[in-house]
């Protein structure tokens, strides 16, 4: 019965998601992704990774794990259930002295069992004026772990706006995610020049800002 109320809700959601914001994917000229990969995407919304969620096949959909917080979806029986059996999320404890597991080791289990992850490497919200804060070294160190893996940079555009901070209604507008094609860390990259690469890539496919002449 969990799993039935479980699936119903994902598509309730996804509904939702994509009425609300008449989200569209871009997808790079390499299609979709052939194998698990890490979708590495912007953040500045708590719906950002429902969003990327929500927009892919339901092949990938299936298979893909947001990366979150354990301290918020583990606050209530209801974020509990949406958390765990709605997304089947990676549920990461931010806390370090709370911590009972290594955050990479556990992803690393997710993407050996051929889950896909959907993970944002700024680590909190974006409310500033950057169009990215710094990315935390966890991808680097996941990446390290598994050479092989493919991470495919994503852009969310629009969410902010449609989720400001402080509101609880969603205010209609229209969305994109924006996918790139993917990446892989390269043999003896250090942490400084993969960040910053993964970072690069991620902006490419941000809308450029006005005035900027393209």
């Amino acid at each position: 019965m969990t799993d039935f109320i479980a699936k119903a809700a994902a598509a309730t959601i996804v509904v939702f998601a994509r009425a609300v914001t008449a989200v569209r994917a871009i997808w790079s000229e390499e299609g979709l992704p052939s194998r698990p990969c890490i979708y590495f995407a912007n953040h500045s919304s708590h719906g950002d990774f429902v969003l990327v969620w929500a927009v892919l096949p339901p092949r990938l959909r299936r298979q893909a794990r947001p990366v979150a917080g354990a301290e918020y979806w583990l606050k209530s029986p209801l974020t509990r259930f949406i958390g765990s059996d709605v997304f089947n999320a990676v549920l990461i404890a931010r806390d370090r002295d709370k911590r009972t597991e290594d955050p990479v080791a556990q992803m690393t289990s997710a993407i050996d069992a051929g889950s896909s992850l959907i993970l944002f490497p700024e680590g909190t919200r974006n409310q500033s004026d950057a169009r990215l804060l710094p990315f935390k070294s966890g991808i680097f160190h996941l990446a390290t772990a598994r050479p092989d893996i493919e991470l495919v940079p994503v852009w969310i555009n629009n969410l902010n706006r449609v989720m400001p901070k402080g509101e609880i209604v969603p205010i209609p507008l229209i969305c994109t995610v924006t996918f790139g094609g993917a990446l892989r860390i390269q043999p003896d990259e250090t942490k400084d020049a993969f960040l910053e690469r993964m970072q690069t890539a991620l902006l490419a496919l941000s809308p450029k800002p006005a005035g900027s002449g393209e």
